[in-house]
């Protein structure tokens, strides 16, 4: 990673859980907490001051949960890759929460050792997902009886690598830096690929390439 460590900001409204979380971050020299928010407006506030490189934000809470927060941030054009970070493991809020633009998705029943090197990997631009929660991510985004078939796409060279990177969980910046172009041709690029395969998001598309290998 580089030399400034990862700035995160926390939005959950379980203090203790907030605490728990900070005192796991210190413990990594490359993250640090920069910001932390009890609700999601307090939080939503905060992410357009700081525009820190990671939110870590929960799913249910008062008056905003975590969807509608994710989309106005979205809709602010929010640089920021945001984790969903919940107790529930729904189909339903797992698709709407990826879908609504998150780039990543734990629960927190998770090991803390795990919560670390999952922080670290989404710090680095890595789509970050639940073990548990792959299979789930398989039935859900592809409908079998409307998904796009191998045969039935036809993809230029270029967006096939960028489909296979996308399949790695790499981001914008690290898929243009590997391929040697910029990162609006890669979004142009993947806006081209997600037409073609009739799909809404990246994540969807990387579950596509894996199950079209």
């Amino acid at each position: 990673m580089s030399e400034t460590p990862a700035s995160i900001l926390l939005i959950d409204d379980h203090p203790l859980l907030r605490q728990g979380i900070k005192q796991l971050i210190s413990m990594e020299q490359d993250m640090e907490v920069v910001g932390e928010a009890s609700n999601a407006a307090d939080g939503i506030r905060m992410a357009t001051e700081i525009e820190p490189d990671l939110i870590l934000m929960d799913l249910n809470m008062p008056e905003m949960d975590g969807i509608e927060a994710l989309k106005r941030l979205r809709a602010q054009n929010i640089s920021s890759r945001i984790i969903m970070f919940t107790v529930s493991d729904h189909e339903e809020d797992v698709v709407d929460a990826l879908r609504a633009g998150a780039d990543g998705y734990l629960l927190k029943d998770m090991e803390p050792e795990d919560l670390r090197s999952n922080l670290v990997k989404a710090a680095l631009g890595v789509t970050v997902l639940q073990d548990s929660l792959t299979e789930v991510l398989k039935k859900a985004l592809i409908d079998p009886d409307t998904k796009t078939s191998a045969s039935d796409v036809s993809l230029t060279d270029r967006e096939t690598e960028i489909l296979d990177c996308l399949a790695e969980g790499m981001n914008n910046k690290n898929i243009a830096r590997k391929l040697g172009i910029s990162d609006t041709t890669v979004k142009v690029h993947i806006k081209n690929i997600l037409r073609k395969l009739n799909l809404t998001s990246r994540l969807e598309a990387a579950v596509w390439r894996h199950q079209n290998r």
